[in-house]
């Protein structure tokens, strides 16, 4: 595919426009909602990249433009967020799945919205809560390094599970699981220097994904 193409990218909290533009020249908007990629269509793009769509703010982008999208030629490619959940629904009609988010999804490891919706303000994108897929993954590490056992790890998830996505947040997680103050001290310190924000990850393999059709 030739370097001028034209490529739309929907992101937001997942990965700032500031630093994707580092990495691949596109024209980037903030996070997907209903009809805007039947509005993108309009600008004759040859890819469409969705990482972030909003989920319970407004409606979420719909299955029906983006396969519009792909009977129209258009590449659609998508990870991290809703651009993940998105993927996995409609991989088999030709849209491109990237990362372990994706790969959760389509392996059934995890189902709902709820895993990666996290709340963020409206004009920055700032994250202000925690995915529940990264809080996973994140525990799940800690869990292989030895500082929390498997009934631990479960209580934490499960914990982190009945919070709202809009308050989910660790120093919330930690404080209402109730596990011994010395613990939570070894998670928050863990947590600090060693936390995988999964979801921004998973947005830079799109990008590259993106940036390597061109050649």
């Amino acid at each position: 595919m030739p370097t001028s193409s034209k490529i739309i990218i929907f992101t937001g909290p997942s990965l700032s426009a500031q630093e994707a533009s580092q990495i691949l020249d596109a024209d980037y908007r903030g996070p997907v909602q209903r009809d805007d990629i039947l509005k993108a269509l309009h600008e004759s793009p040859d890819i469409i990249g969705i990482i972030d769509g909003v989920f319970h703010q407004q409606p979420a982008v719909s299955h029906r433009e983006i396969m519009e999208a792909l009977k129209k030629g258009v590449i659609v490619v998508g990870g991290s967020s809703m651009g993940a959940l998105r993927a996995s629904e409609l991989d088999d009609l030709g849209m491109v799945g990237v990362g372990y988010v994706y790969n959760q999804y389509k392996s059934g490891a995890i189902e709902s919205d709820d895993d990666v919706a996290v709340v963020f303000t409206p004009d920055t994108f700032e994250q202000l809560s925690d995915a529940l897929v990264s809080v996973h993954y994140n525990l799940q590490k800690a869990h292989e390094k030895g500082l929390i056992n498997a009934a631990q790890l479960e209580l934490l998830v499960n914990t982190a599970k009945k919070i709202f996505y809009p308050k989910r947040t660790y120093k919330k997680i930690f404080n209402d699981s109730n596990l011994d103050l010395k613990i939570i001290e070894r998670l928050d310190e863990f947590i600090t220097n060693e936390n995988c924000d999964i979801k921004r990850e998973d947005a830079l393999k799109v990008l590259n994904y993106i940036k390597n059709l061109q050649y």
